[in-house]
């Protein structure tokens, strides 16, 4: 694109026509002086025109007012107050050169001062200005255009959206980045062109954004750089947040970004109305792998991870950004697996040597999840149930597999509520007799099983004589309404006691 001057006060000095000349010296004027952009060129002679100047243009006089003894270094002030970025003094018509205690008081205020010669009209400086300002609007809407066009034929591509987001960071030359609804970083531009310290702060910028569920763009700094965040979707199903790293953006820029943002959104929205429907299919899917029959699920899906394959169930899990999340990591890490939603949860099913992913899963969105021990195809059913079960006995975030759950034991698993009530409620008399008497019956017994009934081992290891262990079985029997010379007696009270609360 053809490269269009600024309309800055450098800009008309460029202009040969206009024959202006510096009078000041640029090396003692502030950085940046004679290339601030200018709104408008204006002539006065007014001894204060101040009241009639808007900010950021350039003054033009002839120096008339200065016959009337006006202080010149007031004069100077004031303009530089009122935010006048350069005074032009038209020679040789009122005075013959430059004041020298003009040129003074512009150098002790830093303010550009510049020569307009006798035969250059001070319209003709305005309308070189104006030219420079409507030739950068013709430039930026023609920039704007063929933006936009460049923007429509990325969309075309394979991966649009990642497409038209790298699009856009180079026709703006500054990195791009697009956040999903989880926060989680899915595309940007350049991809090695921003610090990591920085994408982890923004990144917890972008979460909050997220979280409060604010629409407007708003702007942050981290470390010194600008980036300006602009919300996709409406507050309360926002879908993500694009983040560029630029200072600020001109009406044409922003119309641009307010397209993709619009692309974005439209993307967005298409494919989530086909991951609902591809998660439909997986639930119908799921439910034909509790019947432990995986054929019609290979014959849709083409093919499923390789057995034995763990089962995990997530409890309370944002179903779309987890599979979202899930789908993203099977693609960079060419992890085969499975997810579907039912009633119990999402359900994820991985190879056995792959489950270490279900920890990053549960870490990641801070969720509950059971897991199941490998297992084949034909008992995918049992393996659900496994999961089911571990969940049901997570109370915090992680994941809970079902051989940490019920352990080697078949007292383990049931191990339940009312189990628990129910051997309470038959140790009850030990325990009220232990309370009154001090003999310490449960300790007795427990002791006494843990040494298969045997008197001598057992009254050795709680120091007491064997006589007075058998009277001390005797009575628990009693108080037990259990007959303790026989297994299925011991075998009750031994379940009893390994499930009774301490």
């Amino acid at each position: 694109m053809e490269v269009i001057d600024q309309p800055t006060l450098r800009a008309l000095f460029r202009r040969r026509d206009l024959g202006l000349r510096l009078v000041s010296a640029e090396a003692d004027l502030p950085d940046g002086a004679l290339d601030r952009p200018l709104r408008w060129v204006h002539g006065s002679d007014l001894a204060d025109p101040t009241p009639f100047l808007a900010e950021d243009l350039v003054l033009l006089t002839t120096g008339s007012q200065f016959d009337a003894e006006t202080d010149i270094d007031v004069y100077v002030g004031r303009l530089s107050d009122r935010g006048v970025q350069g005074l032009g003094f038209g020679t040789e018509v009122h005075r013959s050169g430059i004041p020298e205690e003009l040129i003074a008081a512009c150098a002790l205020r830093g303010m550009p001062l510049f020569e307009v010669p006798y035969r250059t009209p001070f319209i003709a400086v305005a309308r070189a200005h104006s030219e420079a300002i409507a030739a950068q609007a013709y430039s930026r809407r023609s920039w704007a255009l063929d933006t936009q066009r460049a923007l429509a034929l990325a969309a075309l591509r394979p991966r649009g959206l990642d497409a038209t987001l790298a699009e856009l960071g180079r026709r703006l030359g500054a990195w791009a980045g697009m956040y999903d609804a989880a926060g989680a970083l899915q595309v940007s531009h350049p991809r090695a062109d921003l610090a990591a310290h920085r994408q982890a702060e923004l990144a917890a910028h972008v979460a909050e954004v997220l979280t409060r569920g604010l629409e407007a763009g708003q702007s942050l700094t981290i470390d010194g750089q600008t980036f300006m965040l602009f919300t996709v979707g409406r507050g309360g199903r926002l879908r993500g947040v694009i983040a560029l790293a630029v200072d600020g953006l001109d009406a044409e820029a922003r119309t641009v970004v307010t397209s993709v943002i619009a692309m974005a959104g439209l993307a967005l929205e298409q494919s989530e109305q086909l991951s609902r429907s591809r998660r439909r299919l997986h639930s119908q899917l799921l439910s034909s792998l509790q019947d432990d029959d995986p054929g019609l699920a290979r014959r849709v899906l083409g093919a499923l991870p390789p057995a034995p394959v763990v089962v995990a169930v997530a409890a309370d899990a944002p179903a779309g950004p987890l599979i979202d999340w899930w789908e993203r990591r099977r693609a960079e890490d060419g992890v085969a697996s499975f997810l579907a939603e039912s009633d119990d949860g999402v359900t994820l099913c991985v190879p056995a040597g792959d489950e270490a992913l279900l920890d990053d899963a549960a870490a990641r969105f801070g969720i509950r999840m059971g897991a199941s021990g490998p297992e084949p195809y034909d008992a995918f059913s049992r393996a659900h149930a496994q999961a089911v079960t571990a969940l049901r006995q997570q109370p915090d975030a992680g994941v809970f597999r079902y051989a940490d759950a019920v352990g080697t034991s078949i007292l383990g698993a049931l191990a339940t509520d009312e189990a628990r009530l129910l051997a309470d409620t038959r140790l009850a008399p030990l325990r009220e007799s232990d309370a009154r008497s001090g003999n310490d019956l449960e300790a007795t017994v427990r002791v006494w099983l843990e040494h298969d009934a045997k008197a001598e081992a057992a009254a050795s290891a709680l120091g007491i004589h064997r006589h007075t262990l058998r009277t001390r079985i005797a009575q628990a029997g009693t108080l037990l309404g259990a007959d303790l010379s026989t297994f299925p007696a011991r075998a009750e009270l031994w379940a009893l006691l390994q499930t009774a609360r301490d």
